[in-house]
């Protein structure tokens, strides 16, 4: 079997990022009732679950490309990526809605952060008819992963619990993050 080209591994280690910050979009929508439970949270603490990350992601987001141009788009990509993990363990592990709230609005920098370089590194690694295949499979990837999130979110919740929304981003993450920085070539 012949070894993956380095722009297919940029597509995987990109789609899979981008997979997990959409999916932690909607996943955390059906867990919201179950969170206010366990953490007696207000009504107002559990808006702030959802609109934390919403709020970060788009403010960091131009600033994160900006970012990824001037210092390299692998290395700010993988910083994201180190940052909405290591957010994400916070959040599965968050004690109080503050806590909570608070690791969402690092893990929706981390989001800016992947999100604005993604294309980027897509576009630099493919070029031709090619580039269209990366585009059009980073489209539906986006399109999967908003499209699942509630089934997602909804399977993990009742079967393990709230928390484990949040935990199953490190190892994926961790994976993504060892793909980024073995296979991905750097790009300013």
């Amino acid at each position: 079997m012949p070894a993956l080209d380095r722009k297919w591994w940029t597509l995987i280690a990109v789609c899979t990022a981008t997979f997990m910050l959409l999916l932690d979009i909607t996943v955390v929508n059906v867990a919201l009732p179950d969170i206010q439970r366990s953490l007696h949270s207000t009504f107002s603490d559990i808006q702030w679950v959802v609109d934390a990350y919403s709020l970060m992601l788009a403010a960091f987001l131009l600033t994160a490309g900006v970012l990824g141009d001037m210092f390299g788009r692998r290395e700010v990509f993988a910083i994201g990526l180190g940052v909405f993990s290591v957010s994400s363990l916070v959040c599965g592990l968050s004690t109080t809605s503050l806590m909570l709230n608070l690791s969402r609005g690092a893990q929706g920098v981390g989001g800016a952060i992947m999100f604005a370089t993604s294309l980027a590194l897509i576009a630099g690694a493919f070029s031709g008819k090619e580039r269209g295949t990366a585009f059009g499979i980073y489209g539906a990837v986006l399109g999967g992963a908003v499209a699942v999130g509630p089934l997602v979110g909804g399977a993990i919740t009742s079967a393990i619990g709230w928390r484990w929304i949040f935990f199953v981003n490190v190892p994926i993450g961790a994976l993504a993050i060892a793909i980024t920085l073995l296979r991905i070539q750097e790009s300013k």
